[in-house]
């Protein structure tokens, strides 16, 4: 036999010559080898009745009380690693055993078998129906919700609806009744609709304090929204984004200028009534606004307007695909900054549905400490944001009264990543 040599690196390997001492254990390993495999098929071939004297007996025994054993280990691991799955998928958490559990949730959350069969990718046979996994934590109310007619008009109970989403229970189950049907008075064309104002009559008031627009213009619902819903007398929220009131206001025209390409859709986080969308709408760009229906209608407000409102929280994976929003708008989106793991999710989000080199406008975001600015300010360094604006300031709050109240307002680039 010759040398045998392999590249590896920049060295090279050699096998030495067999030898004869090395050829002969070679040979003693297979008799051995073969001796053992005859030795085992006589064995497991004998009849039951014939009796083997040898001491082996009690080996083989022994191996087979061992195989059992690891046996009932693989399968006990397998029932395990099943309930750990189901657990995992939310669906299976709910007990549909429980007497008062609707008919109508048990046959949402029935499997359905794929029409073609056996996905040959995936390998999946059986689809299952969307539900939040945190809906087993609030079954009560999630069976409340889906007590209801077939065919008929569903129950006016959309607070119980938005009660479960803010408890974790996002995605809600489909439902097979009819919406509560509201006119919708005084609805006038776009873009007309931006500014005019919107009828009590377009939304439900069921739940609320307030029964009109005008009530609620009294009152401060969030920091972000004094006023918000007066389109004509008040001026300071068409003006917003177009005069600044201070050096933590970024005019729209300004921004908009900064990324090269345009900016053609955005996403506005926790967006209230639509009036960031609305001034942007007057710039030929399409904003979709997310919001609840926080003692307001909300979403019915912005869709009067003419403008595009999704219902969602903002702890839900957003249900857009990966890179398309040119801009990500939002004030108080991030959060107070008590739980910064939480704000990482968010912000892992926001990157995800914002393309390369598109904005993300973090628009006079609360500062209550330093800690908070801090936890905010290193967050978003982690993700090497390219910063076009970055302003510390200090602003009164609209009664002009009380210690003054520090914001920070950055516009971010999304940077290439390899």
């Amino acid at each position: 036999m010759g040398s045998v040599s392999l590249k590896i690196g920049d060295g090279t390997a050699r096998f030495r010559r067999a030898t004869i001492c090395s050829s002969f254990v070679n040979i003693l390993m297979l008799i051995s080898i073969l001796t053992t495999n005859l030795f085992a098929l006589y064995v497991f071939t004998s009849p039951p009745n014939q009796t083997l004297h040898h001491p082996s007996h009690k080996n083989i025994s022994l191996i087979s009380e061992h195989v059992s054993l690891i046996l009932q280990q693989i399968q006990s691991s397998q029932k395990k690693l099943a309930q750990m799955e189901k657990q995992l998928l939310g669906y299976d958490n709910l007990d549909l055993s429980l007497p008062n559990i609707p008919s109508e949730l048990k046959l949402f959350l029935n499997h359905h078998t794929l029409p073609l069969g056996k996905d040959s990718k995936t390998g999946i046979t059986e689809m299952v129906s969307s539900v939040g996994h945190l809906c087993a934590n609030s079954v009560d109310l999630l069976a409340q919700y889906m007590n209801y007619k077939v065919g008929f008009a569903c129950p006016d109970d959309w607070n119980l609806a938005q009660k479960l989403i803010l408890r974790g229970c996002e995605p809600l189950p489909r439902r097979r009744c009819f919406a509560r049907s509201v006119p919708k008075l005084g609805l006038l064309n776009f873009p007309i609709s931006l500014w005019k104002p919107v009828s009590d009559k377009i939304g439900s008031w069921t739940g609320l304090v307030c029964k009109s627009f005008e009530c609620l213009d009294a009152k401060k619902i969030v920091s972000d929204c004094v006023g918000c819903f007066d389109l004509v007398n008040n001026g300071l929220e068409k003006q917003r984004w177009v005069r600044a009131r201070g050096k933590n206001d970024f005019l729209i025209d300004d921004v908009l200028r900064l990324v090269s390409g345009g900016i053609k859709i955005g996403f506005d986080i926790g967006g209230g009534s639509g009036n960031f969308a609305a001034v942007m709408a007057e710039k030929n760009v399409t904003v979709i606004t997310s919001t609840l229906n926080v003692d307001a209608p909300l979403n019915e407000f912005v869709a009067a307007r003419g403008l595009f409102p999704m219902f969602l929280s903002s702890d839900q994976r957003f249900p857009f695909y990966d890179g398309i929003f040119d801009l990500v708008h939002t004030a108080s989106g991030l959060g107070d900054g008590s739980r910064v793991e939480k704000m990482e999710f968010l912000m892992f989000d926001i990157d995800r549905v914002l393309r390369v080199g598109g904005l993300f406008w973090l628009d006079n975001y609360y500062c209550a400490d330093d800690q908070r600015k801090k936890t905010i300010t290193v967050l978003i360094e982690r993700f090497g944001y390219k910063k076009l604006r970055w302003v510390v300031g200090e602003k009164v709050d609209s009664s002009g009264k009380g210690k003054p109240q520090v914001y920070l307002s950055a516009v971010l680039q999304k940077p290439v990543r390899g």
